[in-house]
């Protein structure tokens, strides 16, 4: 591997650990370019797996598997940061080309490590985390400042999708809920005035290029994405000059190559604030893959193979629907049964994506539809024709 000529050309090997729907979107982008990709992902039924040249049935942590990846391929990402940090160090040792590197994957891995990480950040973008305090034993609990309440519980490690999370409005309720999550590490984040959230997706090369998709406003559910608006209605001049910074910041402090999220919160006094990263493709940029002139996948096969980034500019204004496996169950039965894909179809506006995933659960992300339009207003029109079809609840005025 340390003799390869860069740029990487295919039809050589590249791979990618974790086998979720973003695995099988980085699988398309590769392919498309013409490369070939190996997946390790312990599920035989994971969606890149699926569709992938060799699919690596094993642990991530299976040293057998990992050999033979790094034998067979040129250069790995990650799809998914619970990726264990020895497991990249170890392909690199094998003389393989890994980006993200181990040390801002174990960053966005552990909340502790991720505030202090950002904290470093405020003094050059000029913004900072939420106010924070760490629990990681009784005494630390008992001396949380009465300002950090009503807050939100959430576990250092592990926790996504609003798992692992939860709201406490004051010391009685922290201590239920520390022992509800099992007094496992914590930290306890100050509950925020919100008025809007924001998210922003950076590409950076090994040679510091970097391409920053448009900013996306998102709606959350239940701790899960429900649906994101490109370009973001209330995105100011000044918040955008604001988030340009701060991605750009992060990530160089990171020394980062590959994509990365950053999550952004809007309060309704108009202070920024940085929410936490995610060092890989996210939901809220699945909208590219219809909306951009490089979606965000494609931006990651690029930098793993050391090719110039591609221009990322919006095509056309979108908003992007997320599909949960709630919709499968016949609300009154509880009966498995597959939406009416026909009846989405019939708008003009929408794209309709699958993740080829093999059982619907609640709260399980099934696919996505993207709707294309002249204005976030009309798009926004096809996406309630879409949930008034599917019975998913309107949106929130």
């Amino acid at each position: 591997m340390s003799n390869l000529v860069w740029p990487l050309y295919p039809p050589a090997f590249l791979g990618i650990l974790g086998g979720g729907q973003l695995g099988r979107y980085f699988v398309q982008a590769a392919q498309d370019l013409g490369y070939q990709v190996c997946v390790l992902d312990p599920d035989p039924n994971s969606p890149a797996g699926q569709i992938a040249q060799e699919h690596l049935l094993a642990q991530y942590d299976d040293i057998d598997a990992l050999r033979h990846m790094a034998q067979l391929c040129e250069a790995i990402s990650t799809e998914f940061e619970n990726v264990p940090a020895n497991t990249i160090d170890y392909l690199i040792q094998e003389g393989v080309f890994v980006a993200p590197k181990s040390f801002a994957v174990s960053i966005a891995q552990n909340r502790f490590k991720e505030k202090q990480f950002l904290k470093t950040c405020q003094s050059t973008m000029g913004i900072g985390p939420v106010d924070y305090a760490v629990i990681q034993n009784d005494d630390q609990l008992q001396s949380v400042q009465a300002l950090l309440f009503p807050g939100i519980l959430k576990t250092a490690q592990l926790g996504y999708d609003g798992k692992g999370q939860q709201r406490v409005q004051n010391l009685t309720e922290l201590k239920q809920a520390w022992n509800t999550l099992g007094k496992v590490p914590c930290v306890l984040e100050k509950k925020l005035d919100l008025a809007f959230e924001l998210s922003a997706i950076i590409a950076r090369g090994h040679n510091d290029e970097t391409h920053l998709l448009p900013i996306a406003q998102n709606i959350h559910e239940n701790g899960i994405l429900h649906l994101s608006m490109v370009p973001a209605p209330n995105l100011t001049q000044e918040l955008q000059e604001k988030i340009h910074l701060a991605a750009h910041t992060i990530i160089r402090q990171l020394e980062y190559v590959g994509v990365l999220c950053i999550e952004f919160f809007v309060l309704k006094d108009g202070s920024l604030v940085v929410n936490e990263i995610a060092p890989r493709p996210h939901n809220s940029g699945h909208h590219s893959l219809d909306s951009c002139l490089t979606n965000q996948f494609e931006q990651q096969v690029r930098t793993l193979a050391k090719l110039p980034l591609g221009d990322s500019r919006l095509l056309s204004p979108v908003v992007m629907l997320n599909i949960l496996g709630d919709i499968w169950f016949d609300k009154n039965t509880n009966v498995i049964q597959s939406p009416a894909w026909e009846k989405i179809l019939v708008i003009p506006c929408a794209k309709l994506h699958l993740y080829g995933k093999a059982e619907p659960k609640i709260g399980r992300k099934m696919g996505h539809i993207n709707f294309i339009a002249d204005s976030i207003d009309q798009a926004l029109m096809g996406a309630q024709q879409a949930m008034d079809i599917l019975g998913i609840a309107p949106l929130r005025k």
